[in-house]
């Protein structure tokens, strides 16, 4: 299994739109479902920092992460862009083996 890890944070007036877009069943989770390799997305918030979220999304091998990223690079960029105002800070903590 691969796992990509990535943390936000999230201004108030956004939590909703945020959540719906990046939870298991969001826009993310959706396009990702495109692939047969999606495992499924989780998404937290950090119990003691109002705003503060992870999300990870699984996969299968890297390999297929990096073959999705290849075929559908213009959705992804899409919808990154459709979202980046949802966010006030994104940043990947990391990408791991299971």
């Amino acid at each position: 299994m691969f796992v990509v890890v990535w943390q936000f944070e999230v201004a108030d007036e956004h939590v909703a739109a945020f959540e719906a877009a990046y939870g298991p069943e969001g826009s993310w989770a959706q396009l990702f479902r495109s692939s047969k390799n999606y495992q499924g997305t989780e998404l937290l918030r950090d119990a003691y920092a109002a705003g503060r979220y992870l999300t990870i999304d699984r996969w299968t091998s890297e390999d297929a992460f990096r073959a999705f990223r290849r075929e559908h690079d213009a959705q992804y960029e899409t919808l990154d862009r459709a979202c980046d105002a949802l966010t006030g800070r994104e940043s990947r903590v990391g990408a791991y083996t299971v």
